[in-house]
């Protein structure tokens, strides 16, 4: 006698991750509208199609989605065993960007390795690689000593010689995520105040030091306070921005309708996209974005809370500020109320090695959120 076969059931994603993911593609979405606006006069007058920083983002969405579709489904304890053989991989890599005739220079800057549209940014993997790494030592050290103190000493060092390698590029913009990263992750880990304020103050003034040693980074600082003031030279960029911005009322001139674009805002499909958004899509636009962000926020959070482990915790916690700190100064500088530092708005902005690495990053924080969840569920 045939028994009957009962189906399986698919395992249900829980809430929280679903929310996350949801949230994720929304921004993804965002950017590819957006960069297919903000860069079609730019990429008729170069290319003669208005179509090519759309497909080539397109292009770079696919391979993001490929591996956030395969960091889902790995396991997040697995990273462990790549913090240290990752750290070594990324200072090779942060070395062989500042070799001559080996790492691509544009604009002045050393930030490239590759040829053509082919390039990965290796400080774009120093911030997976630091997340990963803290991770393993807070916790492990935390889970022996039991005191978040002992966890200083190395990620300092690491810290320093990372930001050292991307100071070399020279990338300001990325030394700052990467510190945020770091003081975030020490914040979260239970460090104690006075330890952090005594660190938040080298850090202040090594970057105040650092912002002031090079005319450009002099020149943008300065700006920032009186952009009016060098609207023709150093402060135009963010007065464009501004007027963007202020063209696009509540609701905004309409999708494709933007002016600023048509070469008076420079780099409005990479740093200064969002102001395309609000000039486009008007305020209502930016709350969105942003209310996106401070969801993803909330979300990181919680997937760090719930944890299994502070293996875990550490790192939803790291990917979590990674990505907010990053929108936060993009935006930051958008609307001018912090320096000019030149960081992408993440999934929105035009760019490859930094849309797949994060979108990798977001498929480590969903593992840790999906098991988290059942975790909460099996104790109930």
């Amino acid at each position: 006698m045939a028994v009957a076969r009962i189906p399986v059931q698919p395992e249900r994603r829980p809430p929280g991750f679903v929310l996350l993911l949801c949230l994720s593609l929304a921004l993804v979405v965002i950017g590819l509208v957006m960069v297919l606006s903000a860069s079609s006069v730019e990429a008729l007058a170069q290319y003669g199609s208005s179509w090519v920083f759309f497909e080539k983002q397109l292009m770079w969405v696919a391979v993001g989605a490929a591996v956030m579709a395969a960091t889902i489904r790995v396991d997040y304890h697995r990273w462990r065993a790549l913090a240290v053989p990752g750290l070594v991989v990324t200072f090779l890599l942060l070395f062989a960007v500042l070799v001559p005739h080996i790492g691509v220079t544009v604009g002045g800057s050393s930030r490239w390795l590759g040829f053509g549209s082919l390039r990965v940014q290796p400080s774009e993997l120093a911030k997976l690689g630091l997340v990963i790494y803290l991770a393993d030592v807070v916790s492990r050290r935390m889970d022996r000593t039991g005191e978040a103190g002992s966890v200083l000493k190395p990620v300092m060092i690491v810290f320093g010689l990372v930001v050292a390698l991307v100071m070399k590029q020279p990338d300001m913009g990325t030394a700052l995520v990467i510190s945020a990263i770091v003081f975030g992750v020490l914040f979260a880990s239970g460090v104690r105040g006075a330890t952090m304020a005594k660190l938040g103050l080298g850090a202040a003034g090594a970057a105040f030091l650092l912002g002031m040693a090079e005319p450009y980074r002099k020149a943008r600082l300065l700006s920032f306070m009186h952009p009016w003031a060098d609207r023709t030279t150093s402060g135009y960029q963010v007065v464009q921005s501004l007027v963007g911005l202020g063209s696009g009322g509540l609701a905004g001139v309409g999708l494709g309708a933007s002016r600023a674009k048509w070469g008076f805002l420079p780099n409005a499909h990479t740093d200064f996209i969002f102001a395309i958004i609000g000039e486009e899509l008007g305020l209502l636009g930016s709350v969105l974005v942003v209310s996106l962000f401070v969801g993803f926020a909330l979300l990181g959070v919680r997937a760090a809370s719930r944890a299994p482990d502070r293996f875990g915790s550490i790192l939803a916690t790291g990917v979590t500020i990674w990505i907010v700190a990053q929108a936060v100064l993009n935006i930051g500088a958008v609307i001018g109320v912090l320096p000019v530092t030149g960081v992408p708005l993440p999934l929105i902005s035009f760019g490859g090695s930094s849309l797949v690495i994060i979108m990798g990053a977001i498929g480590i924080l969903l593992n840790v959120a999906a098991q988290g969840s059942r975790a909460a569920a099996a104790d109930l």
